[in-house]
């Protein structure tokens, strides 16, 4: 902030020596204007000559001087009264011209006087100053304005968020985040609070299922310990060869295998949990077009794939209204192009579109060597990774989450594997 108001600080001391500096330049030069008649005046005298009568010279194409009067030497030496007469007229300034007079010589001898009369130039160098210095003042005055609403609309409020990203990293999620009325960065620093609201949610929720995984994994260690001392207890007295019969012997036997199928039950259980409510997935229910769909898609992918020189085909489809979330709905198909990229050979993505017991379905189709049909059957669980994964980096969640969003949308997605690459087939109401 401090090199920012450095800055205006600049801008004003600028425009004091700009304002100065224009001003006196346009004094010089409104005064050199002033003086024009100056040139015509010396250039009438120096074409005097004895034998043109000053009287008589040529004044059309001149500007400023307006009349050139001789007094000559004669006239000066008389005593006469017409002689007095005419000096008393030579010297007498008439109108509003001003007038200016110079002695004349030729080849040192005094011939006499010529006066010029002229017009001064009308040059008002102060009224141009003046309007100079408003204009100046005017831009000056704009160009703190725009300075001021850019600091007080751009650069305070990143100043007070370019710490937020920080803060979000350290961990510190409490505390809310002021909103700004900014135009510009308003919504964006209300994002942020409502960011670190979901990540705080988030993060007791995480800590809450923490604790429930590890109180179940207690409970189900301790239940396991049950099953497994019997199947000790039979164990041992099978070695010690404590049942004489046989019968015996089977019964013990029975025993192992029935706690032993308990204790799978009881892995399986914790298989389960492990594999469920990993994440908290919240999808909103409203109506949107396909079409505004697809154009999203479309705008997000058709350069991606330009770029990668993968053949992107698109089918016809009927402008349709269909019920899900649609920002969750972009999120499935982001995950779906993402391992089309990834696990694809980059040859062709086919979308099409059919409609199946009053229902939406959209296929995306990529070419590229399928699963095999033990790892198809997976493909939708969470970090599970195909054997075409490997040296590619993931967690193993996309699909999981792709199928967690459609379910709650009332939909769902399956998968179709063909010789020639997979499908996925998206199901809308």
């Amino acid at each position: 902030m401090k090199k920012y108001d450095r800055l205006i600080l600049f801008s004003l001391i600028l425009y004091i020596l700009t304002a100065i500096g224009t001003a006196y330049g346009v004094y010089g030069v409104t005064a050199e204007r002033g003086k024009e008649y100056k040139i015509e005046i010396n250039r009438l005298y120096n074409s005097l000559s004895g034998d043109e009568d000053p009287d008589r010279l040529n004044l059309r194409s001149l500007r400023y001087v307006q009349n050139v009067t001789w007094l000559p030497a004669g006239v000066l030496s008389e005593e006469s009264q017409s002689a007095r007469e005419k000096t008393d007229e030579f010297y007498e300034q008439g109108n509003l011209l001003k007038t200016e007079i110079r002695p004349w010589y030729e080849e040192g001898d005094f011939k006499g006087f010529v006066r010029f009369d002229y017009v001064e130039p009308d040059v008002n160098y102060r009224r141009i100053i003046w309007i100079t210095q408003i204009c100046l003042a005017l831009m000056e005055g704009f160009l703190l304005a725009v300075l001021f609403y850019l600091r007080s609309q751009l650069v305070r409020p990143f100043q007070r968020m370019s710490g937020l990203p920080h803060e979000l990293a350290m961990g510190h999620l409490k505390g809310t985040v002021t909103e700004e009325k900014s135009r510009f960065f308003g919504n964006f620093l209300w994002g942020i609070g409502q960011l670190k609201d979901t990540l705080d949610t988030s993060k007791k929720r995480e800590l809450k299922l923490q604790k429930e995984k590890k109180l179940l994994l207690l409970s189900l260690s301790h239940d396991i310990k049950t099953p497994l001392n019997t199947i000790k207890l039979y164990g041992r007295a099978l070695e010690e060869e404590l049942y004489p019969t046989g019968e015996q012997k089977k019964q013990a036997a029975r025993q192992i295998e029935k706690k032993a199928d308990e204790i799978e039950r009881y892995v399986e259980e914790i298989m389960k949990n492990a594999r469920e409510d990993i994440l908290d997935i919240q999808v909103r229910k409203e109506e949107f077009y396909l079409t505004d769909l697809m154009d999203k898609v479309l705008d997000t992918y058709r350069e991606k794939c330009s770029i990668r020189m993968i053949d992107l085909t698109v089918g016809k489809f009927e402008n349709r209204l269909i019920i899900g979330d649609p920002e969750r709905t972009m999120e499935v198909f982001e995950n779906l192009f993402e391992n089309a990229f990834k696990y694809g050979d980059g040859r062709r993505i086919e979308i099409t579109f059919y409609e199946e017991d009053y229902r939406q379905l959209i296929r995306i189709f990529n070419t590229g060597s399928p699963v095999t049909d033990t790892e198809f059957n997976h493909v939708f669980e969470s970090f599970f990774r195909a054997g075409n994964s490997e040296g590619k980096q993931g967690n193993g969640l996309g699909l999981y989450i792709c199928r967690e969003i459609m379910r709650k949308m009332d939909g769902e997605i399956f998968a179709e594997k063909s010789v020639d690459g997979m499908a996925f087939v998206l199901v809308f109401r």
